[in-house]
């Protein structure tokens, strides 16, 4: 994998310039697969792209979006609800940023169609089904090559937006326990295949050519280009450009511009927003000092340099086993304690960011969704912890042109399950969709067995977000 040193890039500082070439595929055929396959235009109304922000572990829908100030205390637990800027909307008072923009917010209190499992397959992809995976069981019913994820799709159906900029950028970590957690790479191409795979930032592949310390002068000198891309080498005739069509030409633009290095460069980032996202504050309670804050602002500037699709998976750092020490949203134990240092730490990074994108005009051009891949248990365990259910769950959706300032759907008396309006997984995916202008009842593509897959099945967008 080709890499470029990107300095600002927290923790790894690095960027993997070659993460489009995998499966043994030189940039350029990607590239070219990606230009042969792309259905180019998209409706005029049709929205950039989209954040997905991903709360591995299973986020706690009774203790966020969906408090019961009314029930037993071993229901309603110790959070109690504020009132946010919209007149009877309350959420968690740990939250109090996001209560105070919630005109900008819809809120989905009836999510259903999970598995009790942690997989966030069907939160980037949209589908349950899947091949067997580490400690994931096999679920039947995908297709041969298997569900690719939104990011894929966004590739596959519409190609790059800006050239330079990969259409689906991921920025979660790669590392052996955050996969474990995640368990699907959420930008992972499936029957796609691998020239739509996401972009992973902070991937490692020693296979490859590092560009580490080639400077500009050097990039712009196609020799010294070619020598540190076997692909090229065995392509192109070094002594002559004449033999590099346009997919080559288009492999070298990538790896030559700038812009994709530039948005994921925060010391280019004016201080003061900096200062809005929490970067420029002390967290000695953290471990290390650190935290994952800083991952919200580069998908704003990941987005606005170009890609349609990045996806974050948010928590305290490091993100990882909590049987390991290490943190996510899985609290079967001390649930409270874990709350109350992680979800001031989302309020700040989430209101940040659509508020970041409101002033710069991009909100309507960009839509913002926040889940993870199941619920918790109303009943707080002996363990003072929530464990999982998969019954019903809450999730936030902003921007892109969606209708705000709304609660969609309820629960019941303890929010066991859906009361009214409950809302499938794979709708909020074909509401992304049809804004994005991808019509999903007539899209399809063809899986790696030669059959044609529909995106969603029989899902549609939601009357209540697009009307």
């Amino acid at each position: 994998m080709l890499t470029l040193s990107v300095p600002g890039l927290s923790r790894r500082g690095f960027l993997q310039i070659g993460g489009l070439a995998l499966g043994g595929l030189a940039l350029p055929d990607i590239l070219r697969a990606q230009a042969q396959s792309a259905q180019r235009g998209t409706a005029t109304n049709a929205i950039k792209g989209v954040i997905m922000v991903l709360l591995p572990g299973g986020p706690t829908h009774l203790d966020t979006f969906d408090l019961k100030p009314d029930a037993p205390a071993e229901i309603r637990g110790e959070f109690r609800p504020i009132a946010t800027n919209v007149p009877g909307i309350d959420i968690c008072e740990h939250m109090p940023r996001l209560a105070r923009i919630a005109d900008k917010l819809a809120i989905i209190r009836s999510l259903v169609g999970f598995r009790d499992d942690h997989n966030t397959h069907w939160c980037t992809t949209g589908w349950e089904s899947h091949p067997a995976m580490d400690a994931s069981p096999l679920v039947p019913g995908f297709p041969a090559g298997d569900w690719p994820s939104m990011g894929a799709v966004l590739s596959r159906a519409l190609g790059p937006r800006v050239v330079g900029v990969p259409p689906c950028v991921d920025l979660t970590p790669v590392d052996a326990d955050a996969r474990f957690i995640l368990r699907t790479p959420p930008g992972q191409p499936g029957y796609l295949g691998v020239a739509h795979s996401g972009f992973e930032v902070q991937a490692v592949d020693r296979r490859n050519i590092t560009l580490d310390g080639i400077d500009p002068r050097r990039m712009a000198d196609r020799r010294a280009m070619l020598a540190s891309f076997d692909g090229f080498r065995r392509e192109v005739d070094a002594r002559s450009a004449s033999g590099i069509d346009t997919y080559q030409q288009q492999a070298i633009e990538l790896l030559t511009s700038s812009r994709l290095a530039n948005a994921l460069d925060l010391s280019q980032e004016p201080m003061r927003n900096r200062g809005r996202y929490g970067l420029t504050a002390e967290y000695p309670t953290e471990r290390e000092g650190k935290t994952y804050l800083d991952h919200f602002l580069l998908a704003r500037r990941v987005i606005e340099a170009g890609a349609r699709c990045v996806t974050l998976a948010f928590t305290r750092w490091p993100f990882g086993r909590v049987l390991r020490g290490d943190h996510n949203w899985d609290w079967h134990r001390d649930i409270f304690p874990n709350a109350r240092e992680t979800m001031p730490l989302l309020d700040l990074g989430l209101s940040a960011l659509i508020q970041d994108l409101h002033e710069r005009d991009l909100f309507n051009d960009v839509a913002v969704v926040v889940w993870g891949e199941f619920g918790r248990t109303p009943r707080i365990n002996a363990n003072g912890g929530r464990d999982h259910w998969p019954r019903v769950c809450s999730a936030l959706v902003a921007g892109g042109g969606l209708r705000a300032g709304q609660v969609i759907g309820s629960t019941s008396r303890w929010a066991e399950e859906p009361r009214t309006r409950p809302v499938h997984f794979r709708e909020v995916f074909a509401t992304l969709y049809q804004r994005l202008g991808i019509d999903v009842a007539t899209t399809q593509f063809t899986d790696l067995a030669g059959r044609p897959q529909y995106l969603l099945g029989d899902h549609r967008a939601m009357v209540e977000l697009v009307g």
